[in-house]
């Protein structure tokens, strides 16, 4: 205690001691109340006058991607938000976590989050579905290769050139080699979800991948991928219900096989030749009937080189059974309702490309250019 003393330069009366020690208990008490101060004073400087919080209040400000992964538990969970600063601290979410019955709803993925939220908000982020930051492309049925390289170069975020060198890299996408490097027609339709960082590369192989197992799934033949597809394509394109599509995919059959024939083995297909002309709808124009592309079936005989778009697995199905008939011809007779007729004999067709022409005539709106 002398020490004290000596340190604050306080003398020592050895010779008095009550007072002395009365005194000695003011010195202590005021270096107390000294480094008690400096404590006060020192501590915010250190730690830069921030409030400790266990909860943040409201449902934050900014932007945080947060990614939860499959078999996360709650507390793991926690940690993740903490480190991002979504929630103040692991604790407060765990408690937020175990009082809220829904926190056992939360989904493995990436989400978009806000930081500084309160525990209770960062719940209902997680359980609120438009938080999901995933991207999602649907594929419809039909769909050529042109829009598909639109669509994904929008939804990904990139040029179509990039998407388009990534179509031709068949290796890495896992095309086939029965698509003899042609991608038309080997993405399967279908909703797809795929992580922030997922390329385009990826993202394709997926989707062919989904092609080939539905296919070996329906029991295709592999010496057989292409032409189905071809012929499940035009299938696709040519009728829009599907109760139509098996009687189609019979007229294709009948008409590949009438090689000697009044059709001479000729599909005379409007949707191949549409497809030869870079469009995707409409009718053929009387110049595009005529123009030699590889893709006009009214010019050439037989199945045109690569499928017409990306057909369904109901257009496959009719393809791998066909209806029952003679039928050699069909006409769409009105493009609104899609009633389709079917004919063996060819007066018969001509009454209904008859019946069409008037109806497109008192229609002339109905029909875009399909470019």
């Amino acid at each position: 205690m002398s020490d004290v003393f000596d340190e604050f330069g306080v003398p020592k009366h050895r010779g008095h001691k009550k007072r002395s020690g009365w005194f000695a208990l003011c010195i202590v008490a005021l270096v107390v109340v000294i480094i008690t101060a400096a404590a006060v004073i020192t501590v915010p400087m250190v730690t830069g006058g921030t409030k400790i919080v266990s909860d943040y209040e409201g449902t934050g400000s900014g932007s945080v991607t947060v990614t939860v992964p499959d078999g996360a538990t709650g507390t793991e969970i926690a940690n993740i938000l903490s480190d991002e600063g979504v929630v103040a601290t692991p604790g407060a979410f765990i408690k937020a976590f175990n009082a809220d019955g829904r926190s056992s709803s939360i989904q493995p993925g990436t989400y978009t989050l806000k930081k500084k939220m309160s525990a209770s908000a960062a719940i209902s982020a997680l359980l609120d579905p438009a938080n999901v930051a995933t991207i999602k492309v649907v594929i419809p049925e039909g769909f050529t290769q042109w829009q598909l390289s639109a669509r994904l170069a929008k939804k990904f975020g990139v040029e179509e050139s990039a998407v388009k060198k990534a179509m031709a890299d068949t290796d890495a996408i896992g095309l086939p080699a029965e698509a003899n490097g042609k991608i038309e027609g080997w993405v399967a339709p279908a909703t797809y979800t795929f992580e922030p960082d997922t390329t385009v590369t990826e993202a394709l192989k997926t989707m062919i991948a989904k092609r080939v197992n539905a296919l070996k799934s329906q029991g295709v033949a592999q010496d057989q991928w292409e032409s189905v597809l071809i012929k499940a394509s035009i299938v696709e394109r040519e009728v829009a219900t599907q109760d139509e599509y098996a009687k189609v995919a019979r007229v294709i059959e009948n008409r590949l096989s009438d090689t000697t024939g009044e059709v001479a083995g000729r599909l005379q297909m409007d949707s191949t030749v549409l497809y030869g002309a870079g469009k995707t709808g409409g009718v053929p124009t009387a110049a595009e009937l005529k123009a030699d592309t590889a893709y006009n079936t009214y010019v050439h005989a037989g199945l045109p080189p690569t499928p017409i778009g990306m057909p369904g697995e109901a257009a496959i199905a009719a393809v791998l059974a066909p209806a029952r008939g003679d039928w050699l011809y069909f006409t769409t007779v009105n493009l609104t309702t899609g009633e389709t007729k079917f004919t063996a004999d060819y007066a018969e067709q001509q009454k209904f490309q008859q019946e069409f022409r008037d109806w497109l005539k008192a229609n002339p709106d109905a029909v875009s250019s399909g470019s």
